[in-house]
């Protein structure tokens, strides 16, 4: 016998072998029905992690358990992964000899890439193999696991001829390989996977790409296939209803009709440019930041775009980064060799290193908007959210280890207030802690390690913030708290992180002379509750569909005069509101009133002021808001105040 313990602290023997769809049986048949996955803590697991078990698995020793239906990460995560192979099986009975590559889920979905050889798949294609998935589940096919040593793995998909799964089997350790069938469909898998595909009722392939196999620009280009699916057709309608919502919000989209940025294949991929109105939100932001980052004694620096190839061996970049970073710039001096820089903390470093620093001088905090490079590869690239180039907006506290709950708190403060004013008001912050067995990846000591991760606790707790515990996610150098933000329509961003580091001090030899009068290493924070400008902007773009904050957006207000009688009003009205730090400009084109209110509402300006002859005469502004809510009329004067409170209360 074992025992089972479940979330509730209750503990039930069972047999030896029992599985977790057993278990679930033994609660209630409706309750099996539902469970997708489980995961299960074997006693013997000293991470207290666990692993998610197909509910088929065997359970063969004490553990702790949790169930997992559809509403749960985990459960989609296992559903979606067990899609992609029923996608795969789909695409073998349609286009016999093709070959497969990876198939994972992903945060949404699933994708498989697949070798079609000679052929190029088109998007109407899609309903085909869509209907296949559908023909293959209703026939409730067991996903059957099955444990395989490697010689026999190798034959199977040599016999087959898919190169891409035997060059993955020659990398893994014979022992630890198993395949997974469904219908008459193998492939390699570690799992876990649903129990059948008769819970899959529903499928949407939603895009097709190309993808480099395992990432490499010098192999084979292999097509890529995108997809979702759920347990209820329901569900399928709800999220493409959400997906028409998401394109509408795209951030590309929208920062082409608000004229925003742009992207120019001479310049290159992945480079965005700024546009006036664009350069301007971005200004507004940064002095939004700016702003409080002074109240908190913050001190701005500045670091130039490229450093010594020698400055990120020394901080460790070169190595996590160089095959991610451009390529070095050599100079006329032989040997000498710099780089666009992939990170803006060693450069703070030697900042740091200027002076001799005391303890009295601690916490220094430096700040900077920096913009940094990376090669991401080209198919990666997406609009602001993934570019080569971006703008951190850093900061680098070095402080003592007294400080550092302190200092934690403060940046959270600061985090909390920037998402307040943008009205992000669903969020989570990931505490992101060593793993509980494996302690070789880090460095430090563990009485150093004890010290943060509990300042990073306890600050949490201290302010209250919803949050979730995950083990083995810290950083090589440190602990670290990571905000997950919920958008206007669902979906889940990574918006601001706040890291501790003892690796950069080491490596850099940063000291401070202690009130012992010894000498003593800082601890470092990295902090950036933007994260970068160019993803923090997408991302409020499509949070607000375009409709910024009246603070922030580039043109809060547009005088549109009826005619051309009354544009010497309209311009006079202008020159007041721009007098009034409002900023106003003139639509006095020869179009119609309603051509150029229409073209207003595209551009997302929040207040559209029309003039014509009875407000001339009475100086005043007919008043229509973004969304075509007419506010009335009122004179100029109660205008120029009543956007001056809405800002305020905004920035409050």
């Amino acid at each position: 016998m074992i025992n089972i313990t479940f979330p509730d602290g209750s503990v039930r023997p069972y047999e030896n072998g029992t599985t977790a769809y057993e278990i679930a049986m033994g609660i209630s048949p409706k309750l099996a029905a539902e469970v997708l996955a489980a995961t299960v803590i074997p006693a013997s697991d000293e991470t207290g992690k666990g692993t998610v078990y197909d509910i088929t698995r065997p359970i063969c020793e004490d553990a702790a358990i949790k169930l997992h239906k559809w509403d749960d990460a985990e459960a989609k995560k296992v559903f979606w992964h067990s899609s992609s192979h029923l996608l795969a099986q789909a695409l073998e009975a349609l286009y016999p000899g093709v070959k497969f590559g990876i198939g994972p889920a992903i945060d949404n979905g699933f994708y498989y890439d697949v070798d079609f050889g000679g052929h190029q798949l088109v998007e109407a294609e899609l309903k085909a193999i869509e209907d296949k998935m559908i023909e293959f589940a209703r026939t409730k096919e067991e996903f059957v696991r099955k444990e395989v040593s490697k010689a026999e793995a190798l034959e199977y998909f040599s016999s087959k001829g898919d190169e891409y799964k035997q060059e993955l089997i020659s990398e893994l350790e014979d022992g630890t390989i198993s395949f997974y069938r469904n219908g008459g469909f193998t492939d390699l898998c570690r799992g876990p996977h649903i129990k059948d595909t008769s819970v899959i009722k529903a499928v949407k392939l939603t895009a097709i790409a190309g993808a480099y196999w395992r990432g490499d620009e010098t192999r084979q280009m292999l097509t890529r296939i995108y997809g979702i699916t759920f347990p209820k057709k329901s569900l399928l309608d709800e999220y493409l209803v959400l997906l028409e919502e998401a394109k509408k919000r795209d951030h590309r989209k929208i920062g082409k009709e608000m004229e925003l940025f742009a992207f120019s294949q001479r310049v290159g991929q992945g480079l965005p440019l700024w546009l006036p109105k664009g350069a301007a939100l971005r200004d507004r932001l940064e002095q939004f930041l700016r702003k409080i980052q002074k109240e908190y004694g913050y001190l701005q620096v500045v670091s130039p775009h490229i450093g010594n190839k020698a400055l990120y061996v020394t901080s460790g970049h070169w190595a996590k980064y160089g095959k991610d970073s451009f390529r070095p710039i050599t100079t006329p001096q032989e040997g000498e060799e710099y780089l666009l820089k992939p990170m803006n903390c060693p450069h703070h470093c030697e900042i740091y290193r200027t002076r001799p620093r005391s303890y009295k001088d601690l916490p220094l905090r430096f700040a900077e908007f920096g913009t940094v490079y990376r090669y991401e590869q080209s198919g990666e690239l997406h609009g602001l959210t993934r570019v080569r180039s971006f703008t951190q907006d850093d900061a680098h506290l070095f402080c003592r280890q007294d400080q550092i709950k302190e200092e934690f708190c403060k940046v959270i403060d600061i985090i909390l207030y920037v998402f307040k004013t943008l009205d992000f008001k669903e969020f989570t912050a990931q505490i992101s802690l060593r793993d509980k067995v494996n302690r070789e990846k880090y460095i430090g000591s563990e009485e150093n390690w004890e010290k943060a991760e509990s300042a990073i606790i306890e600050a949490a707790a201290e302010k209250g913030l919803p949050t979730v515990v995950e083990y083995g996610e810290a950083a090589f150098y440190g602990p670290k708290l990571d905000f997950m933000v919920k958008d206007a329509i669902g979906r889940s961003w990574q918006l601001g992180t706040i890291q501790v580091d003892y690796n950069l001090p080491e490596r850099f030899e940063l000291e401070y002379v202690g009130s012992d009068g010894g000498k003593h290493r800082p601890v470092m924070i990295h902090r950036a509750p933007f994260g970068s400008l160019e993803r923090f902007v997408a991302v409020l773009l499509e949070h607000t569909g375009g409709k910024l904050p009246l603070w922030l957006t580039p043109e809060q207000v547009i005088v549109l005069p009826i005619s051309e009688k009354y544009a010497d009003y309209a311009n006079k009205v202008c020159n007041l509101l721009n007098n009034s730090d409002i900023r106003a400009s003139i639509d006095d084109r020869n179009e119609t009133i309603g051509k150029r209110v229409r073209e207003t509402e595209l551009k997302r300006i929040p207040y559209i002021l029309v003039v014509g002859e009875k407000e001339m005469e009475a100086g005043s502004v007919a008043v229509r808001k973004q969304g075509g809510k007419d506010q009335g009329t009122m004179p100029v004067e109660e205008f120029i105040a009543f956007i001056q409170n809405e800002v305020k209360s905004q920035l409050a």
